[in-house]
């Protein structure tokens, strides 16, 4: 198969390993497949946005959600490396509140499927990072919301990056037991 599935510590959330082909002109990979990802992943739904992100080191962003239109996400990063975040905020689920993190790079060419239901944010580590994001519901400001980035009762233990660089928006997010979750 062209892609290994890892599992984490949420259930529903997977590292995808691309398999890559490298050779002496560089290298080669799919990085994205429906057909693997349906079978491997189990995810039969359609991407209908791409998203692009460029981002200083230090800059965190998240931790997003939709509370309505719910975004599957598959992320990955093309330039540099972030520490990329799910948290849970399903509230019927045995992992509500939890959180699982994960190094992207460029480098090591992984991908994060981040389902419908999670909170999704990251931190730069290296100077720059570019990542790509596909989803599989459209961006409706009206329903976005903020699950703040450092919330203790959720714990995510972040790389020390100095002081991070927050939006407004990310700066103000509420924290678990303020915020609205998935039922």
């Amino acid at each position: 198969m062209p892609i290994t599935v890892i599992p984490t510590a949420l259930p529903d959330v997977k590292i995808i390993e691309p398999r890559v082909f490298e050779d002496a002109r560089g290298y080669f990979f799919e990085s994205f497949n429906a057909r693997d990802f349906a079978s491997q992943i189990g995810v039969h739904g359609e991407f209908v946005q791409d998203n692009q992100s460029r981002s200083a080191q230090g800059v965190v962003r998240g931790l997003h959600y939709q509370i309505e239109h719910a975004q599957g996400k598959l992320v990955r990063v093309v330039q540099g490396e972030v520490f990329d975040v799910a948290v849970d905020l399903r509230r019927g689920s045995p992992t509500f509140g939890k959180w699982v993190g994960v190094t992207l790079s460029a480098a090591n060419h992984r991908h994060l499927w981040v389902p419908p239901g999670f909170a999704h944010g990251f931190v730069t580590v290296s100077p720059v990072a570019e990542m790509l994001y596909k989803t599989t519901d459209y961006w409706y400001p009206e329903h976005e919301r903020t699950l703040l980035w450092n919330d203790s009762a959720i714990g995510i233990e972040w790389p020390d990056v100095g002081s991070p660089i927050l939006a407004p928006k990310d700066a103000a997010g509420k924290t678990l037991a303020e915020a609205q979750t998935y039922e």
